[in-house]
């Protein structure tokens, strides 16, 4: 596995990729994400939204909720990143290609999710069924 400064391994494990406040809301990222995990900020999300999900999906912290059920915004001001659906383009790309495309370097890794390849694969193969 390659891993460049964005993508860091931490006891083989992959940080998760968060958006800073830093960001100009240019929109770039969101069309690179492949899981549809990347959202304006301010706008409601879905799990089902760019996913084969249906009914009921476990989240990463083990509820359960309706796919088609609208969530809350995490970010109200810039675009944000739903890390109940990102996989860090594991099993699509080489490397996250919102980080690849932000012109201000923003999308950063976010110490407070930790996957491993195998769970973020794991992931993609559950959404894209």
């Amino acid at each position: 596995m390659q891993y460049d400064s964005k993508n860091i391994a931490l006891n083989n494990r992959i940080m998760a990729i968060k958006i800073t406040d830093e960001c100009i809301n240019c929109g770039a990222c969101e069309p690179e994400c492949p899981n549809n995990a990347i959202y304006e900020g301010g706008a409601e999300w879905r799990f089902s939204d760019g996913t084969s999900v249906k009914g009921m999906f476990s989240k990463l912290d083990g509820s359960n909720v309706d796919a088609d059920a609208p969530q809350s915004p995490k970010s109200m001001d810039t675009y944000y990143i739903v890390s109940d659906k990102c996989t860090e383009c594991v099993g699509f790309h080489d490397e996250p290609q919102c980080a690849a495309v932000c012109p201000v370097d923003c999308c950063v890794d976010d110490p407070d999710y930790r996957e491993s390849k195998d769970e973020l694969l794991s992931k993609k193969d559950k959404m894209h069924a």
